[in-house]
């Protein structure tokens, strides 16, 4: 998230899936006049180097990702300083981030499914709605203006919530229509904040881990370690409360379970920036340590991101998988793939959306709940604007 803007080095899509990306290269591609709108919350990242700039700029100037001391100064100064080094690995992974066209993807077989399963609700159009790039969240909600839908689900594609980068989207829409009036105030709101524990995206994992596991020689294959590996967070936003520590430890524990806790494991941290404590042990510091200890192989998992972008296919494989294993004389380090389209997640991305049509539950009551010791007033304001629009 940060640090790799901190990149993909191929883009490592299915043949099976190229010419769907080629007809989802622009959005949108389903029913124009959708009786229900599933928009889809990511941070995103630039689908080619000279969005880099601008993608830098919008996350050092949001303080619900990173405070900075004077920043509105300080912030475009990083940005500005750091686009060269973020060009160049994205230029290492093909050219730009492939999460656009996953994240289309995935909502595309997303309502196709729903459609199929939750007639009372179809048609449903998905929409990807972006924190930092294009689509940007404020764009894609004139979009779904446009198509007067009954009903808008904001479906968080963060498992596991922090108040970092789902409660960034999630207040960028209360933003918006703070200052813009509600051209949806007659649709029925609801959101799917979180869903890290769910069955079928710890099966995915586990689905493949075990892919990864079978490229291992036979002899070595119980002894290979996994790291599942999540975006560290600085320890003061652990410290007031933010419940993704807990929820990505959750969804590593489930995944295990599928495994039949059959490999050692741990849980670690990746793409920390600059001087303040962030959650440890970090990646590259667990291979270090285990190498030492004389472990030499080992499986990285993408346990908190839901399709390949810069932190998997630049930091992991480039960074991790590559350099880091040289360096240190690991013998192999794998990397099980993120979950993408995979047909077990696809059902997941559905099962999740399917039960929340029909349960009736527009809020998760946690969503509304604040971290204990929050400090940030604008949190207060938004989450009263959400039971409101969702109630």
């Amino acid at each position: 998230m940060l640090k790799n803007i901190l990149v993909p080095r191929t883009n490592s899509l299915g043949l099976g899936t190229m010419a769907l990306i080629r007809q989802l290269s622009i959005q949108p591609t389903q029913c124009s006049k959708p009786r229900t709108a599933i928009v889809m919350l990511n941070m995103g990242g630039p689908q080619n180097t000279d969005q880099v700039h601008d993608y830098l700029h919008r996350i050092m100037t949001d303080r619900d990702m990173i405070q900075l001391p004077v920043q509105s100064k300080l912030g475009p100064w990083i940005a500005k300083r750091r686009t060269p080094e973020v060009q160049k690995k994205y230029n290492e992974i093909g050219g730009g981030s492939p999460i656009f066209k996953w994240t289309n993807i995935q909502g595309e077989l997303l309502c196709k499914q729903l459609d199929k399963v939750s007639p009372e609700t179809a048609p449903h159009k998905h929409y990807v709605a972006f924190r930092y790039v294009t689509p940007l969240t404020e764009d894609t909600l004139k979009q779904v203006e446009q198509d007067q839908p009954e009903r808008v689900v904001l479906f968080s594609q963060y498992p596991q919530y922090s108040c970092a980068t789902s409660g960034s989207s999630f207040n960028a829409i209360f933003t918006h229509y703070k200052s813009n009036k509600n051209g949806l105030s007659n649709a029925k709101w609801s959101i799917i904040d979180r869903w890290s524990t769910h069955p079928l995206l710890a099966k995915t994992f586990a689905d493949n881990i075990r892919k990864e596991l079978e490229k291992f020689p036979a002899e070595k294959r119980k002894d290979v370690i996994l790291l599942f590996s999540a975006h560290s967070l600085p320890l003061k936003a652990v410290n007031r409360g933010d419940a993704y520590p807990s929820e990505v430890g959750a969804s590593v524990q489930n995944v295990m379970e599928q495994l039949n806790y059959c490999n050692p494991y741990c849980l670690v941290w990746q793409s920390k920036v600059g001087p303040l404590p962030w959650l440890e042990p970090f990646t590259d510091d667990a291979i270090k340590g285990y190498v030492k200890q004389g472990k030499k192989n080992f499986i990285l998992v993408p346990i908190a991101f839901v399709n390949e972008h810069i932190e998997t296919l630049h930091e992991l494989d480039i960074e991790y998988c590559e350099e880091l294993a040289h360096e240190v004389g690991a013998e192999k380090i794998g990397r099980a793939a993120a979950p993408n389209d995979h047909p077990l997640f696809i059902d997941a991305l559905t099962d999740v959306v399917h039960n929340h049509l029909k349960n009736g539950n527009a809020v998760n009551p946690k969503f509304l709940l604040r971290c204990p010791s929050c400090v940030n007033s604008k949190c207060l304001s938004s989450k009263q604007w959400y039971q409101e629009l969702c109630n």
